[in-house]
């Protein structure tokens, strides 16, 4: 099956039932107003209404329906970056308050699975991590070391990971990682939301959201909700123009669901060292492997992508029978290589965003329930410092002249011709950029014949979107913003949807 449709057409959706949620009708108040509901969103109203605030869940589609819906739901404290880099990056301290907060997080979602009696699939499981082909099994030595610097102590170096098919050379061994089935394990949270009173609307778009003594947010609908605090869970802020977008950069990764016959793989998490890595993992008979990154709008290969994953998967096991799956997400690649949680840059104290998830979003969406809790709460925590949104990390300076040098190459898109000279040369079903004079223009050609056309312009920083064959979705490729075909925005920053023509 391909994800033609700009939705996911992930292993998660056959298998879960999503609570459904009515639009927001009216004007509403409540302590604290959450935008977007996907495992953050969730996770922090979960725990505010536990504590007895009134919460507001607003989501422009239904609950889960954004990059949390096409995780592959690795719960683990081995993140994309190595601790040794973390650690030369945010020092020894900072490597074990990450190690910290991302075992906690598991923790928290076995603690909520088991007083919630969710029927999720949570099982605790090691992971391993193996060096790529031709690498230096050193990386495993100084990963080793700094992992029990950050406080991982049970972790080890085997002589290889548990698998018959392929032989990884020696690997890294962490305990007492996990998976589960997300979306119904969010399912099970949206309905204990809406028992301790909290409210969700779907459905509903958040057009401008402004911090302030009584912060406000304004629908599509023209509707009001006013709240004490605001909380931007939208995988990357809406609200923000320019301040954390120069921080992190948008990457499309990929996903494949192959069938195996059951008991024929080793259940557990896995990861290489390539860059961009591979990470696999089991959920029951279905092989779910990952990787094969671009960053999002600069390249439009998708099936050449899908067919790499696909061999280098079948080369290491030879027992897969079908693919049964394909589906891409979007990541969020923080420049120092860690989540943004806490208070918004140069905004109002009571305006709250979560973002930067590099990868590990369901560890850090229930990170970002926690420290954003005890921030409204008045609490110390001990992790704030750590994911504070203006943080500056003088020692990721190239990365970050490199990622935003790379957003400016982009702009030249702006003199550049079009893909097409006219409208009738666009093909049925698919996407083209044409000019004409000064100004650029998506056109989308549907089955029927007719012409849709809206300004290639985004409308956050105005870069020129690019047409993505595989998803049918316009993408920009400066700061990862996604609009359907017909220009409504999919994925943020941008908050409106591309103007029509």
């Amino acid at each position: 099956m391909n994800d033609h449709s700009g939705k996911s057409i992930s292993v998660w959706m056959a298998t879960a039932s999503l609570p459904l949620f009515s639009s927001l009708t009216k004007n509403e108040h409540a302590n604290v107003c959450i935008v977007g509901a996907g495992i953050s969103g969730l996770t922090a109203a979960y725990l505010l209404c536990h504590e007895g605030k009134s919460v507001i869940v607003l989501d422009d589609g239904p609950i889960v329906s954004g990059e949390t819906e096409r995780t592959t739901a690795h719960l683990t404290t081995v993140l994309e970056d190595r601790y040794y880099e973390l650690a030369w990056l945010h020092g020894e301290e900072g490597a074990r308050l990450l190690a910290e907060s991302h075992a906690a997080a598991i923790d928290t979602i076995e603690r909520i699975v088991i007083e919630e009696g969710i029927d999720c699939d949570f099982e605790r499981l090691d992971g391993y991590l193996f060096t790529s082909p031709g690498e230096s099994n050193a990386i495993l030595e100084w990963e080793l070391e700094a992992a029990k610097r950050a406080g991982l102590n049970n972790a080890e170096i085997v002589a290889r990971a548990p698998l018959e098919s392929f032989d990884t050379g020696r690997a890294l061994r962490f305990p007492r990682q996990a998976q589960f089935h997300p979306l119904k394990y969010l399912a099970g949270i949206a309905k204990s939301i809406i028992r301790d009173g909290g409210r969700i609307y779907t459905q509903t778009h958040a057009t401008k959201v402004d911090g302030g003594e009584t912060a406000s947010i304004l629908t599509q609908d023209g509707f009001l909700v006013t709240a004490d605090f605001v909380i931007v869970a939208t995988n990357t802020p809406v609200n923000d123009l320019l301040a954390i977008h120069t921080k992190q950069a948008a990457y499309r990764t990929f996903v494949i669901g192959a069938s195996v016959p059951m008991d024929l793989v080793h259940k557990a998490l896995y990861w290489d060292t390539s860059d961009p890595y591979h990470y696999i993992r089991l959920a029951k008979d279905l092989l779910i492997v990952g990787g094969e990154d671009h960053k999002t709008g600069q390249a439009d290969d998708t099936e050449a992508r899908y067919l790499r994953l696909e061999q280098w998967a079948r080369t290491r096991f030879p027992m897969i029978t079908e693919i049964k799956f394909r589906w891409s997400g979007q990541v969020m690649r923080p420049i120092d290589g860690i989540a943004f949680i806490g208070h918004n840059p140069m905004d109002k104290k009571n305006l709250y965003i979560v973002t930067g998830d590099s990868g590990n979003g369901i560890t850090y969406g229930t990170i970002a329930g926690l420290l954003l809790t005890d921030l409204i709460q008045g609490r110390e925590n001990a992790w704030a410092a750590l994911y504070e949104p203006s943080r500056k990390t003088i020692r990721a300076l190239k990365r970050f002249v490199q990622e935003n040098f790379n957003v400016a190459l982009t702009y030249k898109d702006w003199i550049t011709q079009g893909n097409l000279e006219k409208d009738a040369l666009v093909p049925i079903g698919t996407g083209a950029i044409l000019r004409r004079g000064l100004f650029k223009i998506a056109v989308y050609h549907d089955e029927s014949g007719k012409m849709y056309e809206c300004s290639a312009v985004c409308p956050h920083l105005g870069g020129i979107v690019a047409w993505n064959h595989s998803e049918e979705t316009w993408d920009c490729p400066c700061h990862g913003s996604r609009f359907d075909k017909i220009g409504k925005v999919l994925n943020g920053p941008a908050i409106n949807n591309l103007q029509k023509i």
